[in-house]
């Protein structure tokens, strides 16, 4: 695997309409067309991440036929496939449309799928949340169902007589009101999402029944590569990865594992890597200004145990229930194990020193509760793979991104580039050495994993990080700035005002919709003023009307001070992109983002892509143009398209890593490594800074060897003078703020 290009597959983009791509893909150099979920989704979905039927390809995207045609597209381009998949659930919010659920509703545990999903049978009937209030007087039987609005349900056999009300009481569920499910659900879920239900794939016949189709496709040498969706959420991430190798023994594997900084992935998973979480973190801190770190009123580790608390007491309240039963203890000791976890989860045996830190942490924040934590440290420990084990550790990581990723990285809100998937916030940039160190370790250990830069959860995309890492290095200009635009149109919440002013400027130029869109979003995942289940319509009024008062308003001054910012984000974009592209790993590229793509959390991250102004941009390049670096996003086009055909081309010069130290006064501004001796990767830091002094005498010393350099970018020799060979930024980096350079023959 060369690189992956990601397609968001949906009704209104088919995997016809991916195949109509492949060709521009050939093109532009990507080793492999990578998927959203193929397979039958909820009718209208727009991710495929909530299937109904994994056992066919998805109507709505085409169906098989049109999967057939992808393959045969891709195949005679020379191009791999790689999709997506989603083990941890399934969608149970239109119950019909789910053959397996609808047959556990109608027949309870004696469905032949009741096992299939992860419900608590010894509470009872299945708790469905789906009810406007306590009252089931709008309760009506039609035929052989049970409605309720526009939700369906089926009927046990032999219970339709009587009032509406009597026949629901005869049923193997209940409905009841929707703000019930947090607390009171009797089925895993995932995250705090109820119309999402935990499937058993830890049961080798719910594993086969659910992967038949896909491992279907892999042997038939139509699916070359799988990415697995949320493996922390399954009961034994190992052991399924170990079942999954063995079904698909060539398959290129990585898993959608969120790392934390130090932390590896389990020696005993037989994947090829991640998706890159981990990668995109210290790409983006790369070109992050250290010196111009912001002060915090609260630290991020106060702010993430605030928010961890709160959906533990709130959203995922039935979680800490449920295993608390298991333990005969209190539900706050389980949630204090999970508020103290370093990590998303445990994998026990493996990672006891994760677990044992979670434990210790919970007992000294909570020294109340010591006993109760004592009692689930030693039942944990007796029987790791028990079901207490399991689920505590199946719940830690809904814990940790909701707590973090979806509420506090809403509220901690200083830097908003640094606060991503996988990221850490309060470790402002990641220095050269430290990504040397990082890379070297990915080329010796990981040479196969993901990595990327925006991604369909990426709370903003590359392209936004790139411009806001600028303001790094205007630290106080840009603060000035807040406070005078802030002066006359704050938002009466202070983390959402600053979320608010990074992110017109990141996404400009925005439109007032997307902008009211995201604030919306973003107030209601921090949780603050509103949230999803509890509204502040005022607040939300308020919030709405800001995006159109400020642009209508202040729209010339964003415009003025994002002019200023352009090229230096641009030059940051730039170099992020040949960083990833060139780096140990296998690069994916995000749809869009072959051109600069301004975008914001989803949904705004699947607009739809304009691929004829790229086809056509290519088209240019392929004739030989070489581009300014401006806001057509022509020169971020052409530095994907060198590197991923050089990379297709020539995968003998994309291994090993090695550091490269630039010499002389402006020397902290250029970062570059080698892979192969005769492959050389340069980017510009901090162009802001380094605007104010040039580079001077500043150079590059290269690799030792015989042979004359040229940059694949400018098409042009490199000048570098006699023994020990350099090459003089000033002179290497006039035309674009990166390079690519080759030694020997073209």
């Amino acid at each position: 695997m060369t690189s992956t290009y990601r397609l968001q597959i949906s009704p209104a983009f088919t995997m016809d309409a991916a195949a109509s791509l492949v060709d521009y893909l050939a093109r532009l150099g990507v080793g492999a067309v990578y998927t959203s979920p193929l397979l039958t989704a909820a009718p209208g979905s727009t991710h495929g991440y909530d299937v109904v039927d994994p056992t066919r390809a998805s109507p709505e995207l085409g169906g098989e036929e049109a999967r057939q045609r992808l393959v045969s597209a891709a195949r005679a381009a020379g191009l791999s496939l790689v999709v997506d998949i989603v083990p941890n659930h399934m969608s149970v919010e239109v119950p019909s449309a789910n053959p397996w659920w609808w047959d556990v509703l109608a027949h309870g545990q004696e469905s032949p799928y009741a096992t299939y999903f992860d419900v608590d049978w010894s509470r009872g009937p299945v708790l469905l949340p789906v009810l406007g209030s306590d009252s089931l007087d709008e309760l009506e039987v039609r035929d052989d169902r049970l409605v309720y609005c526009e939700h369906e349900f089926p009927l046990a056999p032999g219970t339709a007589g009587g009032t509406p009300r009597e026949v629901h009481e005869r049923q193997h569920y209940r409905l009841v009101h929707w703000r019930r499910g947090n607390a009171e659900l009797t089925y895993r879920r995932f995250f705090d999402i109820t119309t999402l239900a935990g499937v058993r794939v830890e049961d080798p016949a719910v594993f086969e029944a659910t992967h038949r189709e896909v491992l279907r496709w892999v042997a038939a040498g139509e699916v070359a590569g799988l990415r697995v969706d949320h493996p922390d959420g399954l009961a034994d991430p190992g052991t399924y990865l170990r079942r999954l190798r063995a079904a698909a023994p060539d398959a290129w594997l990585v898993v959608e594992k969120i790392l934390a900084v130090d932390e590896s992935l389990p020696a005993s998973w037989p994947v090829d890597g991640t998706t890159g979480y981990d990668a995109l973190r210290e790409v983006c801190g790369l070109f992050v200004d250290p010196a111009g770190e912001p002060p915090a009123d609260r630290s991020l580790h106060d702010v993430e145990t605030e928010c961890r608390r709160l959906v533990t007491r709130t959203s995922l309240l039935a979680e800490m229930r449920r295993i608390a039963a298991l333990a005969n203890v209190d539900p706050e000791a389980i949630a204090e194990i999970m508020v103290a976890f370093p990590v998303y989860r445990s994998y026990l045996p493996e990672g006891l020193d994760d677990w044992a830190a979670a434990v210790a942490g919970a007992k000294h924040a909570t020294p109340h509760l010591a006993a109760d934590i004592d009692v689930v440290d030693n039942a944990v420990r007796k029987d790791p793979r028990g079901e207490l084990a399991t689920r505590v550790q199946q719940t830690s990581g809904m814990v940790v991104a909701k707590g973090v990723e979806d509420t506090a990285f809403y509220r901690w809100t200083r830097f908003a580039a640094l606060n991503e998937v996988g990221g850490a916030p309060d470790r402002f940039g990641v220095t050269p050495e430290e990504f040397h160190r990082r890379a070297t370790a990915r080329a010796a250990g990981w040479p196969h994993t993901m990595t990327t830069l925006s991604t369909h959860d990426t709370k903003r995309s590359e392209d936004v990080r790139a411009r806001l890492a600028v303001l790094s290095e205007l630290p106080g200009e840009w603060a000035e700035t807040v406070a005078r635009w802030s002066g006359s149109h704050a938002i009466d919440e202070p983390s959402l005002n600053d979320l608010a002013w990074q992110s017109l400027v990141g996404a400009w130029p925005v439109t007032a919709d997307r902008m009211r869109d995201y604030l919306d979003k973003a107030a209601k995942e921090a949780k603050i003023r509103t949230s999803w289940v509890d509204h502040d319509e005022e607040f939300e009024a308020s919030v709405a009307a800001w995006p159109e008062r400020v642009i209508a308003d202040l729209g010339a001054e964003v415009e003025a001070f994002v002019a200023r910012i352009a090229a230096p984000g641009w030059s940051n974009a730039l170099g992020q992109k040949i960083v990833q592209l060139a780096g140990p790993g296998v690069p994916d590229v995000y749809q869009g983002t072959d051109l600069f793509d301004l975008s914001l959390v989803d949904p705004d991250n699947r607009r739809p892509v304009d691929y004829a102004e790229r086809q056509r941009l290519l088209s240019r390049l392929e004739d030989g143009w070489l581009p300014d670096v401006d806001d057509t996003g022509a020169a971020k086009l052409h530095v994907v398209r060198q590197v991923l055909r050089l990379r297709r081309d020539r995968p003998d010069l994309f291994t090993g890593y090695r550091p490269l130290a630039a010499q002389g006064p402006a020397a902290g501004h250029a970062f570059a490594f080698s892979r192969a001796p005769e492959l050389v990767v340069v980017a510009t830091r901090l162009p802001v800074t380094l605007a104010r002094t040039g580079w001077g005498d500043t150079v590059l010393p290269l690799p030792a060897g015989a042979g004359n350099w040229f940059d694949l970018l400018t098409g042009k020799p490199v000048d570098t003078g006699p023994e020990p060979r350099c090459a003089h930024l000033g002179d290497l980096l006039s035309q674009y703020p990166v390079a690519l350079l080759l030694r020997g023959n073209r």
